[in-house]
């Protein structure tokens, strides 16, 4: 009989990789964990491929109970995490045996919360990926009942001294800032704002309730496009910072559709989508331009800082004689 993770408590829960690669040339959006970043984290704290599947938790209160002992790691959003009802700490790795409850509760200031297993779990795939398409119904939220199929199982590992932890892996944790600062480089019709597209930049926009993973909705003090004439529907990028018509801008994330016709003023960076992946309605964010170099900076210097991670994991598992098998 094969081992599970039994949800208890489903809240809003699905289950997640790091999206569909090449496919928007099938029309297929890219979809994926809306925080890459943490995503990623919580499976290399695992000893996972980047891309394992994982849950993705939104939002609200979460419990698990595995039938044998695995070893877990919660990152994202900051939120009350207990292994069999003692606080654990977010961002390392936890010993779980079979039959303690794992609940994650309270979260706040970001809006999603990651858990992987090690060796990670069975799931479904389409087009190379196990991330939900909502437009082709495939993979709905998780109820309270499922079962997830584990790939393996960890040894019971204990620390010679009560209360020290097992792991001090110093993960590469990003802030959670009241207001959230998204940097963007120039999109191609920067031009067609003139001075107005400083907009963007001079004031604070607030997401709306009607966000969600295709895209953020913000209220503010909208640039306004000054040339007349038709936008022909074309390709866009995740991360696209879009001008319609009336009072919002619109931020397309990984859920979008591959095509449209709006304006694009500028493009979230890869760090910034990440942290708009977990921008709360009712938040602030305030827009920083980006040059292409700088953008590309940060982007190498997180992924370098995920790559060290990697090497202490790796380091500490073989110590402790841990092996995660491959996931393909």
């Amino acid at each position: 009989m094969a081992d599970t993770l039994t949800i208890r408590t489903a809240g809003l829960v699905t289950v997640q990789d790091l999206g569909r690669v090449g496919r928007s040339r099938y029309g297929l959006p890219a979809g994926g964990a809306a925080d890459q970043h943490s995503a990623r984290v919580a499976n290399v704290l695992c000893g996972n491929e980047d891309r394992a599947p994982l849950l993705e938790i939104t939002a609200l209160d979460f419990a698990c109970v595995p039938s044998t002992d695995i070893l877990i790691a919660v990152t994202g959003a900051p939120a009350e995490l207990t292994v069999g009802g003692v606080v654990r700490p977010q961002w390392e790795p936890l010993c779980v045996r079979a039959g303690e409850t794992v609940r994650v509760t309270g979260i706040r200031r970001g809006l999603r919360v990651y858990l992987a297993v090690l060796g990670s779990f069975e799931a479904d795939y389409l087009q190379g990926s196990c991330a939900p398409d909502t437009i082709l119904g495939f993979g709905p939220s998780l109820r309270g009942g499922d079962e997830l199929v584990l790939r393996t199982t960890c040894p019971p590992l204990d620390h010679p001294f009560s209360r020290i932890p097992l792991f001090r892996l110093n993960a590469p944790v990003v802030p959670f800032p009241t207001t959230w600062t998204i940097d963007v480089t120039d999109g191609p019709d920067r031009a067609e704002f003139a001075d107005t597209a400083g907009r963007l930049f001079d004031a604070p926009f607030t997401v709306s309730p009607r966000s969600n993973h295709i895209g953020l909705r913000l209220q503010g003090e909208v640039p306004r496009r000054v040339t007349r004439g038709e936008i022909l529907s074309r390709g866009v990028p995740i991360g696209a910072v879009e001008v319609p018509a009336g009072d919002e801008l619109l931020v397309l994330h990984r859920g979008r559709g591959v095509t449209a016709g709006y304006p694009v003023l500028a493009v979230v960076t890869a760090t910034g989508l990440s942290a708009l992946g977990q921008v709360r309605p009712g938040q602030t964010i305030r827009f920083r331009h980006r040059t292409v170099d700088q953008a590309v900076t940060a982007h190498r210097a997180q992924r370098n800082a995920v790559d060290a991670l990697r090497t202490r994991v790796r380091t500490a598992f073989d110590a402790l004689r841990i092996r995660a098998p491959a996931v393909g």
